[in-house]
């Protein structure tokens, strides 16, 4: 039996009375990290993983090459750490597995949220719904570094004539930003809708995700064409 056994079992006893609610972070790094490091002291490789990145949301955040970097922890308990935003963007995205239709920005808010959970780079993606609404297909058409994206608005055309689709939203997110729109943001919906128009489509909205918040241009009124 490992000298580590008994506090584990008091560990776990604890979770399963109370979940995470009354544990530090290290302590919740702590117990993740049981399930990679049978024999090892992860209380101290936890509070590694904290002392070098500081919070535990930017511990999860980490390249998996920096997590590597960390004393006492293996490439197989870095990819435990990295699976766990992913685990949870999964399963946020399952329980809207329903939702077939979009009609408000509320709704689209509520739907494109989750799907930027584990994201910490830039990515846009475009909804596609037909003329009562309905989810056609998602689809990402562009991604970049922390602060930018490059996009391709020709590429947006062909996936929506392919699609069918009548009506259009954008999502993107803002991973180290705020959900505001810069004025890039507010230039590329605007060359967007010039193309959609040329194809008889509707841009809805352009939504912007950061920090599980959202902004919706078209009900802040940030351009005429949402008016």
């Amino acid at each position: 039996m490992s000298i580590h056994d008994g506090h584990r079992q008091r560990m776990k006893a604890k979770f399963l009375q109370s979940g995470l609610e009354n544990f530090d972070s290290h302590n919740i790094l702590e117990i993740l990290l049981y399930y990679a490091l049978p024999r090892s002291d992860t209380n101290e490789v936890a509070h590694n993983l904290i002392n070098r990145f500081g919070s535990l949301s930017a511990v999860f955040d980490a390249p998996i090459e920096e997590l590597c970097k960390v004393g006492g922890l293996s490439e197989h308990s870095a990819i435990l750490i990295k699976l766990v935003p992913e685990i949870y963007s999964a399963y946020s995205i399952d329980k809207l597995k329903n939702i077939k239709t979009i009609k408000t920005s509320k709704e689209a808010g509520e739907y494109f949220v989750p799907r930027f959970a584990a994201k910490t780079t830039e990515e846009v993606w475009i909804a596609l719904l037909d003329d009562k609404y309905n989810i056609v297909k998602c689809v990402k058409v562009g991604s970049g570094n922390v602060n930018s994206t490059r996009i391709s608005v020709k590429n947006i055309i062909a996936e929506t004539t392919k699609s069918g689709a009548t009506n259009v939203m954008i999502r993107h997110n803002h991973p180290a930003g705020v959900a505001l729109p810069s004025k890039d943001d507010i230039s590329l919906t605007e060359k967007i809708n010039l193309a959609l128009k040329l194809v008889d489509v509707k841009l809805l909205d352009h939504i912007i995700v950061a920090d599980g918040d959202y902004y919706s241009m078209a009900d802040n009124s940030k351009l005429d064409i949402f008016k």
